[in-house]
């Protein structure tokens, strides 16, 4: 029955897992991990070396099948005979990145100047996709952090890294702040945190209601920008400075 969970099959040998398809390879270590894997998740830990190519090579396939089912002649029509491939590419290597590479490398300094006065980084673009429909997101993001003693802090352009790495993802606008803060709380570990989010999304403007004028506007706040008044206050006094 839909929604019960499948038994998952197992292999003897590297050899059986070999002959499956790598995406029923990858489920298969995410299923024996008990990992879930739902579209905003990122699965990383799970791929092989080397079988990420294999996963757009079977994406591009499906994708040849999709086009064919929507009766698009992809041999004669020269403007989508490598469609497949380029859509392939494009989901696997930049949109949905998030998914399916390990975290960026960042750099983390002590803070010895024991700096506690707040900063606010942004904007920074964002590029998304919707999860329910897989239309484009596309927004800002600010961030606003307020340091202690024991924070550690990161360089500018990691802020930037960290936000492109969790948003190139299928997922919910909700969703992804709340991701976003999570990361920067457990690596920067400051006193407070405060995230705002723009987003125009395409799922509105392109299809259904088609109202292009719509966006989403949401927040985040963590330890001090909650529990002090002014501090959020001067935050959200300093960002409306720059919208």
């Amino acid at each position: 029955m839909r929604g019960e969970p499948q038994p998952t099959p197992k292999f003897r040998t590297d050899e059986d897992l070999a002959r499956l398809a790598p995406s029923e390879r990858i489920r298969y270590r995410l299923a024996d991990a008990n990992c879930r894997y739902h579209a905003n998740d990122n699965i990383a830990a799970h791929i092989a070396d080397g079988e990420l190519g294999e996963l757009q090579a079977e994406v591009e396939t499906k994708m040849q099948e999709v086009l064919r089912s929507l009766v698009i002649d992809t041999e004669s029509d020269h403007n989508t005979n490598d469609t497949a491939k380029r859509v392939a590419k494009m989901f696997l290597t930049e949109v949905f990145r998030g998914r399916y590479v390990h975290m960026p490398s960042v750099t983390e300094f002590p803070n010895i100047e024991r700096l506690n006065e707040l900063m606010i980084v942004g904007l920074v673009k964002v590029r998304s996709a919707c999860s329910h429909h897989l239309c484009p997101i596309l927004g800002k993001v600010w961030v606003g952090v307020l340091p202690n003693v024991q924070s550690n802090l990161i360089g500018l352009s990691k802020y930037a890294r960290i936000v492109e790495w969790i948003m190139s993802r299928p997922q919910i606008q909700e969703e992804a702040v709340t991701m976003l803060a999570n990361e920067l709380e457990r690596r920067v570990k400051p006193d407070g945190l405060a995230i705002v989010m723009e987003a125009d999304h395409f799922c509105m403007h392109w299809r259904g209601v088609k109202d292009d004028e719509s966006m989403m506007t949401n927040s985040v706040m963590r330890g001090e920008f909650l529990s002090n008044p002014s501090l959020r206050s001067e935050f959200m006094s300093l960002l409306n400075r720059k919208l």
